[in-house]
């Protein structure tokens, strides 16, 4: 995302993780890859939370990563949830 003009950082990081990949035009690789949907959450996890990671800080350089943890919020009926730790990074001195 553009580092002026998007509003607020925080929830320009929320729109990017429930954007599935693909979905934007002219930026196919924006967005969670949806291929780790639908696999065993033992093999997944860790893949998706490293993608979710990659995702935020190449997309949104406003915001530091400091965690990203993918939980079962329903297990039983295939939901889960991003939890993700940010701050806003701070601004380098010239």
């Amino acid at each position: 995302m553009k580092s002026a003009g998007n509003g607020n950082p925080e929830q320009c990081a929320v729109n990017l993780l429930l954007i599935t990949r693909g979905e934007v035009p002219y930026c196919r690789t924006k967005g969670r890859d949806a291929a780790l949907v639908d696999r065993p959450a033992s093999s997944a996890m860790g893949q998706a939370e490293a993608d979710a990671e990659w995702l935020l800080e190449t997309f949104e350089p406003r915001m530091e990563v400091e965690d990203v943890d993918i939980a079962a919020t329903l297990a039983s009926a295939g939901e889960f949830g991003v939890n993700a730790v940010i701050s806003a990074r701070k601004e380098e001195e010239q």
